[in-house]
C-alpha cells in the first residue's frame, strides 16, 4: 500500500515532487491469522458510535488482507446471534452489561484458538487476560478514560465500582500487555489518571473520504452559520453552546446554528433554546442521512465542541474534511483533533467560548482568511485514513505476535505462565518508551531503508529522501537504529503531538507548503 502526499500549492517556480507514503508491510503479514475482537457493540447496533466505527473500519481491512476476524459483541433488540458484515464474522450475545460475562465464557471455551485478541475498552474492560491462555497475545485498545463519566450513568456505588474496574483492576489485569490509545490525550489520561506503566502506542482514527466534498467546497452560507453534529447526551454539553450563543448574539445578530443528531436530551435542549430566546437562531434537525448531514456541514462557517472529553474528535475531523474549522473547549481528545490557530481555536472555559465566538466569526468573514483556514483543515483531515489506522494497529498486532514467538512462547515444554512472561519481556524490548522521533535522511536505496524499520514506524519517500516517524524511541535510540541500516548524518528530533498523530503526511505537507511559500517569495523578489 502506497499513498501519494500532495506536493502543496503550485507556484511559478514549479511544483514540488510528491512524496510517497510507504505502508502495507504489516497488513500483508496478517494473512491467515485468526483475530478475535472484543467490542461492546457492532456497527449495526442502535447505539453504535465512534468506537464501533474505529474497530469496524480496521477489522474490515484486516479481513480484506486475508485475516479471519471474529467479533464478540452485545446483541441489540432484533439482531441475530450470528452475522457477517463486510467480511467480518459477528457473534452476538448478552446485553449492555451481561455481554462481559458471555464474552468471558466464550473466551474460556474458544480463546485459545486465536492468534491474537484485540480487547476494546469502553469504560469497563472485558478483562480478557483472565480468561485466555497466557501464550495468546492481547492488545488492549482504549478510546478514552471514563473516570468522570461513570457518575453521569450510574449511582454513586456503581460509579465507584466503574472507576475501580477501569483503573486499579484493569491496570493489574493488563500489566505487561500491549496497550493502544487512539490519541495522545488518551495516552496522557491513562498515565495520569489510571497510572498505567507499560508502553502505550497511539493509533488514531481515520477520516473517511466524504463523497462530493470537492463539489461542496463553494457552498458556504452567506451569513455566519455554525453546524454541530453530536449525540445529544449529557457529556457532550450542548447546553453550554446554547448559553455561549445567547451571550454572543448581540455581536452576531444574523447568526444561525444548526444542530444535527439525536439523543435523550433533544427535547430538553429544544426547550432550553426557546427559554434563551434562540427559537429562531437554533434549529435541531435530529438524525439526518449522511448526504444531508454533509450537505448541511458544507454551508458552515464553523463547528464547535463543548464536550468534556473524547478519545478523538471524529466529527471535528469530518468537519475539517469539508473545510470547516472548529471552536472548542480544550478537552482531552478534542485538543488533539484541533490544531489550535490553524484548523480551529481552543479555549479554556465556557466564558472564553462565548467571548471568542464573535471574534472567530469576524475572522472567518474575511474570504482570504476563510480560504486559508479551509485549506489547513482539508490538509489536516487528509493525514488520516482508515488504511493508515489499519496498518498501524496491524503493526502493533504483528509485532506482539512475533514477540511471543521469538520469546519461546511456542516452546511447549514450558508452563503457559512462563511462556507468557517470556513473551511479555520480548514485547517490552520492541518499544521502550512512549516517545516518537522524527528522522529525515538521504539514502541510496530509500525503499530498502524503509523496509528495514519496524512495522510500527512510518515512512514517506521523495526521491532519495526519507521522512520517518520512529515510534517507541528517543533521539539516541533513533540514531542507533538508523546507523544499523546504514544511514549517515540523519536529522532527528522528538516529534510533536500533532506530528505523531498526522504522521509523515503532515510533516511532508508542512514542508511542501513552506517550500512553496519560500519559492513564491523568492520569485516575487526576483521580479
Amino acid at each position: 500500500m502506497t499513498t501519494t502526499v500532495p506536493s502543496g500549492p503550485p507556484t511559478d517556480a514549479g511544483a514540488r515532487e510528491p512524496a510517497v507514503l510507504v505502508g502495507g508491510r504489516a497488513l500483508s503479514r496478517l494473512a491467515g491469522r485468526r483475530i478475535l475482537v472484543l467490542n461492546w457493540r457492532d456497527v449495526r447496533h442502535s447505539q453504535a458510535g465512534g468506537a464501533e466505527a474505529y474497530a469496524h473500519e480496521i477489522s474490515t481491512r484486516w479481513a480484506a488482507a486475508g485475516a479471519q476476524v471474529v467479533w464478540l459483541t452485545a446483541r441489540d433488540a432484533g439482531q441475530s446471534a450470528r452475522d457477517e458484515i463486510d467480511g467480518v464474522e459477528i457473534r452476538r450475545a448478552g446485553g449492555t452489561m451481561s455481554v462481559y460475562l458471555r464474552a468471558a465464557v466464550d473466551l474460556l471455551r474458544h480463546g485459545g484458538g486465536f492468534d491474537a485478541i484485540v480487547d476494546c475498552q469502553n469504560g469497563i474492560p472485558f478483562f480478557s487476560p483472565l480468561f485466555t491462555r497466557g501464550d495468546v497475545p492481547v492488545i488492549q485498545v482504549v478510546h478514552h478514560v471514563h473516570q468522570d463519566q461513570f457518575s453521569t450513568r450510574f449511582s454513586a456505588t456503581g460509579a465507584a465500582v466503574g472507576r475501580l474496574l477501569e483503573g486499579r483492576v484493569a491496570r493489574r489485569v493488563y500489566r505487561g500487555r500491549r496497550t493502544v490509545a487512539v490519541s495522545a490525550s488518551t495516552r496522557q489520561e491513562l498515565r495520569r489518571r489510571l497510572k498505567f506503566g507499560d508502553v502505550i502506542e497511539v493509533v488514531p482514527n481515520g477520516c473517511a473520504g466524504r463523497p462530493g466534498a470537492e463539489q461542496r467546497q463553494q457552498r458556504r452560507a452567506g451569513t455566519p452559520t455554525i453546524v454541530v453534529t453530536s449525540r445529544l447526551v449529557p457529556h457532550k454539553r450542548i447546553d453550554l453552546l446554547l448559553h455561549a450563543v445567547s451571550a454572543a448574539l448581540p455581536d452576531v445578530p444574523d447568526l444561525a446554528v444548526e444542530v444535527v443528531g439525536g439523543g435523550p436530551q433533544l427535547t430538553e435542549l429544544r426547550r432550553m433554546a426557546v427559554e434563551l430566546g434562540l427559537g429562531r437562531v437554533v434549529r435541531f434537525h435530529g438524525r439526518l442521512p449522511d448526504d444531508e448531514r454533509d450537505e448541511l456541514m458544507s454551508t458552515a462557517w464553523l463547528t464547535t465542541s463543548t464536550s468534556e472529553g473524547e478519545g478523538w474528535g471524529c466529527v471535528v475531523l469530518e468537519a475539517a474534511a469539508e473545510g470547516v474549522p472548529c471552536l472548542a473547549l480544550r478537552a482531552p481528545g478534542i485538543r488533539d483533533s484541533v490544531v489550535d490557530g490553524a484548523t480551529g481555536w481552543l479555549v479554556d472555559g465556557v466564558d472564553d467560548l462565548a467571548a471568542a465566538l464573535p471574534r472567530v466569526l469576524r475572522e472567518l468573514a474575511d474570504p482570504v482568511r476563510a480560504r486559508e483556514v479551509a485549506d489547513d483543515c482539508r490538509s489536516w483531515a487528509g493525514c488520516f485514513s482508515w488504511d493508515r489506522s489499519a496498518e498501524l494497529l496491524a503493526g502493533v498486532l504483528v509485532s506482539e505476535i512475533s514477540g511471543f514467538h521469538r520469546s519461546g512462547a511456542e516452546e511447549t515444554h514450558l508452563p503457559p505462565a512462563d511462556r507468557s512472561l517470556l513473551a511479555r519481556a520480548a514485547t517490552r524490548r520492541q518499544a521502550r518508551s512512549d516517545m516518537t522521533t522524527l528522522a529525515r535522511f538521504v539514502h541510496h536505496d530509500p525503499a530498502a531503508a524503509a523496509a528495514a524499520l519496524r512495522l510500527t514506524d512510518e515512512c514517506a519517500v521523495r526521491g532519495d529522501q526519507v521522512t520517518a516517524l520512529l515510534r517507541g524511541c528517543d533521539e539516541v535510540d533513533a540514531l542507533a537504529t538508523l546507523a544499523r541500516i546504514g544511514v549517515v548524518d540523519p536529522r532527528v528530533r522528538l516529534a510533536s503531538r500533532h506530528e505523531l498523530l498526522g504522521g509523515p503526511a503532515l510533516v511532508e505537507s508542512r514542508a511542501a507548503r513552506a517550500t512553496s511559500a519560500g519559492s513564491a517569495a523568492s520569485h516575487g523578489r526576483g521580479r
